[in-house]
């Protein structure tokens, strides 16, 4: 079993910053990859970013590049969301998810999910 902890969403203002963790415990060391998804109200499931645990190889969507980052802190076991620039329609709820196959974009891969942090940006 891995355990997912999110935190860090908020209120912002649009044009602002946030960064999101995601505290993982428990069978971490078969875990191949973490990433991020949001979901907004109406809106299907959307990924954002996933990086590798051991290489530190990132994939982002294109919707996110250049305004999110992911990162990691295999220490502690932490994988963090930098969200630059943010916008209203970025307001959703994010969670983060384990995927134990590749570093991939497809939510059914991904096998444990965080209870997810809401993040709502004001215009």
């Amino acid at each position: 079993q891995v355990q997912l902890v999110e935190s860090g969403g908020g209120l912002v203002q649009a044009g602002g910053s946030l960064r999101l963790s995601c505290a993982s415990s428990g069978r971490t060391f078969s875990n191949y990859a973490m990433g991020w998804f949001r979901q907004a109200p109406g809106k299907e499931r959307e990924f954002l970013a996933a990086i590798s645990w051991r290489t530190g190889n990132t994939y982002y969507a294109d919707s996110v590049k250049g305004r999110f980052t992911i990162s990691r802190d295999n220490a502690k076991n932490t994988v963090y969301l930098q969200m630059n620039s943010l916008k209203p329609e970025d307001t959703a709820v994010y969670y983060c998810a384990v995927n134990r196959l590749r570093l991939g974009d497809d939510s059914s891969e991904y096998g444990y999910w965080g209870q997810g942090t809401q993040v709502t940006v004001s215009s």
